[in-house]
């Protein structure tokens, strides 16, 4: 039996890795391989372009306003099903997880629509001379919408598990909402708000459907990262598109070490 357990266990053990080195570490090491193939100038000279600069700068902006709003709508959004009773509650948090299942080409064809040439809201926005498709807000708006579920949903779960025992303790010894939640709350939820924070910001990096469908595809102005990979990619260089995968490669890297980092801190100090 043991033996038999053991067999089972390794085969697992080898079926797993196997799948990862496939599905991962072969196309990664393919990716850098590619990058690098006409060696270190090519590759300077392709992530130190123009446009290349000004997507990585977009990408980055567009990632700080993201992960600020969803930050912020992710804390009230919790503290609201978690600490109230009202009619619609299952509705709110239903709605709060459709991007998740909604495809993000979907999504920006929702703003396409909203705020479209052939929408009753075109001519306010004229009038007020607002552009958002095909400009940066509409990548703003587009990228919030895929990535709004991320924060909350990792916070819901702690406050509800914590419950809200000290809380109502704090409350009847007088302390303000302010004071409950900065000295109780918040120093329960912090690892799960940063480990949200790190998947919103990792969602926000790599979006490519709905702010393809947004963006205009203009150079320069909407282009982001993973759409000025495309746009190398369609015009047969290789080496430029592969490049830019590398920097968004390392920078999933970068994410994915603070997540660890967030979780090992994060155990430590629920034990």
């Amino acid at each position: 039996m043991k033996n038999r357990s053991r067999f089972v266990r390794g085969l697992l053990i080898a079926l797993s890795f196997l799948f990862l080195v496939v599905m991962l570490v072969v196309p990664l090491i393919f990716v850098f391989a590619t990058a690098f193939q006409d060696g270190w100038k090519p590759f300077a000279t392709t992530v130190s372009d123009y446009y290349a600069k000004r997507s990585i700068a977009l990408t980055l902006i567009v990632t700080v306003i993201t992960v600020a709003f969803n930050t912020v709508f992710g804390l009230c959004a919790a503290w609201l099903l978690t600490r109230f009773q009202f009619r619609g509650k299952r509705v709110l948090s239903a709605l709060i997880e459709l991007p998740l299942t909604i495809s993000p080409v979907i999504a920006g064809l929702i703003f396409l629509l909203t705020f479209g040439r052939r929408s009753i809201l075109y001519p306010l926005l004229e009038r007020a001379n607002l552009d958002i498709i095909f400009a940066v807000p509409g990548i703003v708006l587009a990228t919030i919408f895929v990535t709004f579920p991320f924060i909350s949903r990792e916070i819901i779960p702690v406050l509800n598990a914590e419950g809200t025992d000290e809380e109502e303790a704090a409350a009847l010894m007088g302390a303000s909402g302010s004071t409950i939640f900065w000295k109780i709350t918040f120093p329960k939820i912090k690892w799960a708000l940063l480990y949200g924070i790190v998947l919103c910001s990792a969602r926000a990096m790599g979006e490519f459907g709905a702010v393809s469908v947004i963006s205009g595809h203009l150079m320069g102005k909407t282009t982001t990262m993973p759409l000025y990979i495309e746009i190398l990619y369609q015009g047969y260089d290789f080496t430029g598109a592969f490049a830019m995968s590398a920097i968004l490669v390392v920078l999933a890297v970068i994410i994915l070490i603070l997540r660890n980092i967030i979780e090992r801190k994060g155990g430590k100090e629920s034990l």
